[in-house]
């Protein structure tokens, strides 16, 4: 299995801090955002891994990440010119999973949960990581039959559930297929959901409900939630 760290986007919500430096590398406690995805990466034992970022950021993350070699893993990287969707940026990837499996992180998520057995055992099709939140419209919300996902729908006004997909998808390498066949949204972007649909439609497409939290650190209060939350556990050894 390959590995993709997403590290896009224009951090919006998160301005003035993110004019002068990409949202991944804003600090959670001790490290950088982008720092607690990876190890779900490196955990998975992931040694391959795509970090993708736009051209202004490029610099930044390069000059801390290098290599990889100083965490035990190699990094490609790729450029997505401008901000149009997750799956574009998993796209620019093909050439590095080949024929693999991979799995997809969002450079500004963090996770409590324990994904390493989730990863490690998958063997095909499509797997979403989800949790119940109070704002599903925010995201990709789910409909479940037991474990199989059977719908998927990106930002609804109305959503059907409050089950929501999180910032950690694992695909088969049919993604890339169905990524070149995918046309924009009425956002002007490849919708990672539109890719978690195909799966779903062929009943491939199945998740594991979170059993603790999940922070999408993209605005000020949860960028400092999750500080408080790494904090907290650190300093109480959990």
């Amino acid at each position: 299995m390959k590995g993709i760290l997403i590290c896009g986007g224009t951090g919006s919500r998160l301005r003035p801090l993110t004019d002068i430096t990409n949202k991944s590398l804003l600090p959670v406690y001790d490290k950088p955002l982008l720092q607690y995805p990876l190890q779900i990466l490196l955990d998975a034992g992931i040694r391959h891994i795509a970090v993708i970022t736009g051209p202004e950021h490029m610099e930044q993350i390069t000059k801390f990440l290098g290599s990889g070699s100083r965490f035990g893993c190699e990094f490609a990287y790729r450029v997505q010119e401008k901000p149009k969707g997750i799956a574009e940026a998993l796209g620019l990837a093909r050439e590095l999973v080949g024929s693999d499996h991979c799995c997809v992180l969002l450079g500004d998520n963090v996770f409590f949960s324990n994904l390493s057995p989730i990863i490690k055992k998958f063997t095909g099709g499509g797997h979403l990581f989800v949790k119940n939140v109070s704002d599903p419209e925010r995201f990709g919300v789910v409909t479940m039959e037991g474990d199989r996902v059977k719908k998927i729908e990106e930002k609804p006004k109305n959503p059907a559930s409050d089950m929501v997909a999180t910032g950690c998808y694992i695909y088969d390498s049919r993604c890339f297929d169905v990524i070149a066949s995918l046309t924009p949204s009425a956002r002007n972007e490849l919708e990672i959901s539109d890719v978690s649909e195909w799966y779903a439609r062929r009943n491939e497409l199945t998740a594991t409900v979170l059993d603790d939290e999940w922070i999408d650190a993209g605005t000020f209060e949860s960028l400092f939630r999750a500080s408080e939350l790494v904090r907290m556990r650190t300093i109480n050894g959990a």
